[in-house]
C-alpha cells in the first residue's frame, strides 16, 4: 500500500510503541520514517536522563526543529511517518501549523500501568520509568475537535496496530 502527499504522526507516552509503530507503518507505507526523540538538543535529553520532566520552553525549540525535519524530508510522492510525543494539543497544533504537508495523527493509547512496564523492561533510552507520571500527566487525549486522530489500542500486537493504522488512514 502506498499513500502519498501527507505526514502520518505516530503519538503518545513514551514507552507507548511510538518508534516500533512508525518504523513499521512507514515500510508499510513505502515511506520515509522521521524519530523526533532523535532531534532533542542535548539539554532536554539531559533533564530527561536526570528524572526532570520537560517544560513548555523546553520542548518549543524542539517542537521547531521536529517540524523543519519532516519538511525538509517530506517530498509529494512519498509520505513521512514521525514517532512524536506530542502530548499537549497545543504541540499538535504547532506542528500542523509548521508542518507544510497535510498531517495526520494515530495516537497510541494505553494505560499507565502497561506502559511503565514496558519502559521498565527497556534498555538504552534516555526516558526514565520514573517520568512516565509526568507524562500521563502532561497528556491532553486526541478528541474528535481535532482532524485526522485515530486511537489505536497500542496493547495489540505490532501487525494488528498497523492494520488498524492503515484502515483509519484510508
Amino acid at each position: 500500500m502506498s499513500l502519498t502527499g501527507f505526514c502520518v504522526m505516530v503519538m503518545g507516552v513514551s514507552g507507548s510503541g511510538k518508534t516500533a509503530v512508525g518504523k513499521a507503518l512507514a515500510h508499510a507505507l513505502h515511506g520515509q520514517f522521521l524519530d523526533a526523540d532523535d532531534l532533542h538538543p542535548s539539554t532536554n535529553i539531559d533533564k530527561m536522563s536526570a528524572g526532570i520532566p520537560l517544560t513548555d520552553e523546553d520542548r518549543l525549540p524542539w517542537l521547531l526543529a521536529v517540524s523543519e525535519a519532516v519538511n525538509t524530508t517530506f517530498v509529494a510522492e512519498k509520505p513521512v511517518v514521525l514517532a512524536c510525543s506530542a502530548l499537549k494539543k497545543a504541540y499538535r497544533t504547532l506542528l500542523r501549523e509548521h508542518i507544510t504537508a497535510p498531517l495526520k495523527i494515530i495516537y497510541l493509547k494505553s494505560s499507565f500501568e502497561q506502559v511503565h512496564d514496558r519502559l521498565e523492561k527497556r534498555s538504552g533510552h534516555f526516558m526514565p520509568a520514573n517520568l512516565l507520571a509526568s507524562q500521563f500527566e502532561a497528556l491532553e487525549e486526541p478528541d474528535l475537535a481535532e482532524p485526522a486522530i485515530t486511537a489505536v489500542d497500542a496493547n495489540l500486537p505490532i501487525d494488528q496496530v498497523i492494520k488498524d493504522s492503515l484502515a483509519a488512514l484510508n
